[in-house]
Parts: C-alpha cells; sequence; structure tokens
C-alpha cells in the first residue's frame, strides 16, 4: 500500500485592531458592524457581565480612583554613576589635562564608547527614573553628544589642513 501523505494546513488570522500606520484596520471596523449586539467588544479587555435581572435594580458605588504609582526618588548612586562616566568622556573630549602630562587628552573613539555607554543606561532606564535623574542624563547625553561632534568636525578640519600643508 502506499503511504498517503496527509498535509496539515493551518490559517493564520491577523488579529490587530491597528495597522502600521497606526489607523484601525478596516476588518476590524467590518468586523464590529457585522457582529450581533450580545457579543462583547473586541476593543474591551473586560469580560462581558451576566445581565442583571430586570425586577431589581441594584446601584453600586462608583469605584474609588486608583491611587497614582509613588514618585521616583532620585538616586545619589545613578547620579554618581551618570558624572563618572561623563567627566571620563570629557576628559577624553579635552576637557580637562591629563594629569601625568597637563596636556589636554584627544581620544575620540575612547569619548564615543563612553557616550554610547551613557545612551545604552538611557535606553535600559527609559521610564524607571525620577524626573531629576532622566533630566541629569540627558543634559549630560546633550552636552557630551556635541561636544563629540564639536571635537569631531575640529579634528577633520585639522587632519585637512595637516595635509594640504605637506608637499
Amino acid at each position: 500500500m502506499a503511504d498517503q501523505k496527509h498535509e496539515e494546513t493551518f490559517r493564520v488570522i491577523d488579529r490587530r485592531l491597528f495597522n502600521s500606520e497606526g489607523q484601525i484596520r478596516e476588518e476590524v471596523l467590518r468586523e464590529e458592524k457585522e457582529r450581533p449586539a450580545a457579543q462583547p467588544e473586541l476593543v474591551s479587555d473586560k469580560k462581558a457581565a451576566p445581565p442583571a435581572p430586570s425586577s431589581t435594580t441594584t446601584t453600586t458605588p462608583p469605584a474609588p480612583a486608583p491611587e497614582p504609582p509613588p514618585a521616583i526618588p532620585s538616586s545619589r548612586g545613578f547620579e554618581t554613576l551618570v558624572n563618572f562616566v561623563a567627566q571620563n568622556a570629557a576628559m577624553l573630549l579635552g576637557a580637562y589635562p591629563d594629569p601625568r602630562t597637563g596636556q589636554a587628552m584627544l581620544d575620540l573613539e575612547g569619548a564615543r564608547e563612553l557616550i554610547d555607554m551613557l545612551v545604552a543606561l538611557r535606553d535600559a532606564t527609559r521610564g524607571n527614573l525620577s524626573p531629576d535623574d532622566d533630566r541629569l542624563l540627558l543634559d549630560v547625553l546633550g552636552s557630551l553628544q556635541l561636544s563629540f561632534m564639536e571635537m569631531t568636525k575640529a579634528a577633520a578640519k585639522a587632519m585637512q589642513e595637516k595635509a594640504k600643508a605637506r608637499p
């Protein structure tokens, strides 16, 4: 006897409510109109409550408003970490002289890596910082990124001038 392979098929149904542009998909609107009134709404996450008996009407007091989450306090440790990485990045951008030589230090790759660390820290802590810590991180990042851009442009200009000076 010949073995017949039974081919299983499946169907993928897109149940997302919104398209890539953020608009409600036409299929969802069409299904909403075609759906009988007794079914729960597609958009609601809550289960439909059974209908209340019509002979007795009871009113329930409104639920108290949920308390807002407590404010996240500033962290001295977070501030210290951000300042430590920022000062090292600034030193590599020439803001502070090298303590051994007294000369300004310029290491654009090292500074870029430290700035990238702060960007990763911002991404990892998004939504979990106090407003003060978030503001500190954004201010430091903005300042360092601007300095990095200026130093990169200055270094490129100096290299071009140096190349022109060579015969």
